[in-house]
């Protein structure tokens, strides 16, 4: 038997629509410490981790690992049905091919439940090793977000250059080119506006915007988001679900093709 209820529903319904366009299809898996989801997405070059701590729920029953296949589509679209104050209670009976989501208004005087067929996802779980990272960069997330989005409008691709002064993100066109440097900037009011660099040593990354674009769909999740470079690593873009856990974006770096396009091919 599995039983969840989250009080913030509205949490589950920023995560859904943070990875949905990623990932189509995903085992969401529940076991004593909480709720997770890995997947990669449809072209196998993104990963998405998410994980939301038992902690975190105001009820948490899991009596044994389950793994529910889940098409994010249809789980966003029922989702959306839920009032944002609503609390969202997520049931399951052992050897059930249904999951039912509840949500109730904070009154209490309406109850809705919907139930949704469970796929069966084949899905390799790859072990994640935790690595030290050159440079770790904390920022606001809005500002990420728009940074990406206004260099979408000129490039393909960004560089992600860290060094001591701050952090650049650049992109090349056909007609134009664009930086925007960030520094380092600890002084500001507010704990989530500041820009904070910590780093070994400086690296310099080529990204797909496409999908540094689809991460930032998690912005309505967290004030700050963190992003951990290393040169022979995939960025980890880190965005917090308020206490109680993580949705973790894994993107490989592009390899920069060699500009002399005689070479012949080995």
């Amino acid at each position: 038997m599995l039983e969840l209820r989250l009080v913030q529903g509205s949490l589950l319904k920023k995560v859904l629509d943070a990875i949905k366009d990623l990932v189509n299809d995903a085992n969401f898996d529940c076991s004593s410490s909480g709720f997770s989801l890995q997947a990669m997405d449809s072209s196998h070059v993104a990963l998405v981790a998410l994980l939301l701590r038992a902690e975190g729920f105001e009820l948490y029953r899991c009596d044994r690992n389950i793994s529910m296949g889940m098409n994010l589509g249809n789980m966003a679209k029922m989702l959306r049905c839920a009032g944002n104050d609503d609390i969202i209670t997520i049931k399951a009976d052992d050897g059930s091919d249904t999951v039912t989501f509840m949500f109730e208004s904070p009154t209490q005087d309406k109850i809705s439940d919907f139930e949704m067929k469970l796929m069966d996802i084949d899905s390799e779980h790859l072990g994640i090793p935790d690595a030290e990272y050159q440079a770790i960069v904390r920022m606001p997330s809005a500002e990420f977000a728009k940074i990406c989005k206004d260099l979408a409008t000129i490039g393909d691709t960004v560089v992600i250059s860290v060094t001591k002064e701050g952090v650049k993100f650049s992109t090349r066109g056909d007609t134009a080119s664009a930086n925007v440097v960030l520094r380092q900037n600890t002084t500001v009011d507010k704990p989530e506006d500041a820009t904070v660099i910590e780093m070994t040593e400086p690296v310099s990354l080529t990204f797909a915007l496409r999908y540094m674009n689809s991460f930032t769909k998690a912005t309505p999740l967290s004030g700050t988001v963190t992003i951990s470079l290393s040169s022979e690593l995939p960025v980890v873009v880190e965005y917090k679900v308020a206490e109680m856990g993580y949705i973790r974006f894994y993107l490989a770096p592009k390899i920069e093709e060699d500009e002399d396009e005689t070479k012949p091919e080995v």
